[in-house]
């Protein structure tokens, strides 16, 4: 687990902050995917092998429509990509690290994830993501 997979951002409105961050960094998003489950709508642009995501909240109760009401849009999380992410939460798990997923769970584009909480990695959210 050495490699970053993704900045994950919070933003209003995902169709206006794909068209600015297009802009900014002269790159093309994917198609905006909808995870109910996570209440979330996203979209991602590859910046020369890592990946920034922006996520859209699909109401105000979602964990991303919390995140904005309570500090704005902005920076949500940093992702790591993980081989094995069972083997990757039970080595964390028994390491002493806050688990906020104690199992994968269904990420974007097929992929598995699981967040480490805050309290264990210098106040910022890690996802570890397995998959492509």
């Amino acid at each position: 687990m050495r490699k970053l997979d993704h900045i994950g951002i919070a933003v209003e409105h995902l169709d206006e902050a794909m068209e600015r961050f297009s802009k900014i960094l002269e790159v093309e998003f994917s198609e905006p995917e909808v995870l109910s489950e996570q209440g979330v709508k996203l979209s991602m642009a590859d910046v020369d092998g890592a990946r920034i995501e922006l996520l859209e909240p699909l109401e105000p109760g979602s964990p991303i429509g919390r995140f904005i009401e309570k500090k704005g849009e902005g920076l949500h999380h940093l992702a790591f990509k993980a081989n094995d992410l069972v083997e990757t939460l039970s080595r964390l798990d028994a390491d002493g690290i806050q688990l906020i997923d104690p199992e994968p769970r269904s990420g974007g584009h097929g992929t598995k994830i699981a967040f480490l909480h805050p309290r264990s990695t210098a106040k910022v959210l890690v996802e570890l993501v397995e998959g492509d």
